[in-house]
């Protein structure tokens, strides 16, 4: 009987503590479409003890959960909502992890010119003229804000029947894009991870204005006690560490570069 008690006893500590270490993570499909999770996500557990559970959103939505308490932390690439989120007390600070960029994809005899526009702006201005499809994640993504704010910039307001918003994640509006044979705004990453490319090329990129920062913010645990803030700390000591520098300055598909580490 003692061995039997001792056995339950012991099985329920080892319980407490997987649950213990246990944390929700609100991250980009952007990120998640990369690959990157694959390589970092064993690490990570190896490293820390750490089981790091995804919830895979747009930027908009991945707020939301931060904001509800509905996970420990975000990972996300859009400044304005980053601040917004910080000011509104939901968030104890901002972490710098990683930047990449984003470019315009769009079908490789490029119609538009887009190839030879000398800025963003004015690649998107091409796409309007031509009135050539595009399609728009239109989803409150951090892509489809960082969107909206170049057309704004480009001076155009995008309607009709040539633009199409697919209120979807950037793997599913890479596939309507090459269904369509359309333009679209990506980042880097999961266009270099997407399988499905058809006819579609990277035709634009280089513009200082396409860089896209990511951050980790922790959920505010004085807005939302239950949160496990021990756990979000870390965590961001090791997403600042020499071991995920490495792992993610090293992550490449065929032979190109996806992110650039930058934490300070």
């Amino acid at each position: 009987m003692k061995q039997v008690i001792i056995a339950i006893i012991a099985t329920a500590l080892t319980a407490a503590v997987a649950v213990a270490d246990e944390m929700k993570l609100a991250v980009t499909t952007s990120f998640h479409n990369s690959g990157l999770a694959d390589i970092l996500l064993p690490q990570i557990k190896e490293d820390t003890g750490i089981d790091v559970q995804l919830l895979v959103v747009g930027t908009g939505q991945a707020i939301k959960l931060g904001e509800a308490g509905d996970v420990d932390a975000i990972l996300v690439h859009s400044r304005k909502a980053e601040d917004a989120f910080l000011e509104g007390g939901f968030g104890t600070h901002r972490r710098e992890i990683m930047y990449n960029d984003f470019v315009f994809i769009g079908p490789d005899g490029d119609g538009a010119k887009v190839a030879d526009a000398a800025d963003a702006a004015g690649a998107l201005q091409r796409i309007e003229n031509a009135q050539a499809p595009f399609v728009s994640r239109g989803d409150d993504s951090g892509t489809h804000k960082k969107e909206l704010s170049l057309w704004d910039g480009a001076g155009v307001a995008p309607h009709g029947d040539w633009y199409r918003a697919v209120g979807a994640g950037m793997g599913a509006a890479l596939n309507t894009a090459s269904g369509m044979n359309a333009y679209i705004m990506s980042d880097r990453a999961s266009w270099l991870n997407f399988g499905n490319k058809g006819d579609l090329a990277l035709l634009f990129s280089g513009d200082p204005v396409l860089f896209n920062q990511y951050a980790y913010l922790p959920v505010n645990p004085d807005k939302h006690p239950h949160v496990k803030a021990d756990l979000a700390v870390r965590l961001e000591e090791w997403l600042v560490s020499d071991t995920a520098r490495s792992l993610i300055n090293d992550y490449k598909i065929n032979g190109e570069t996806l992110f650039v580490f930058n934490a300070d």
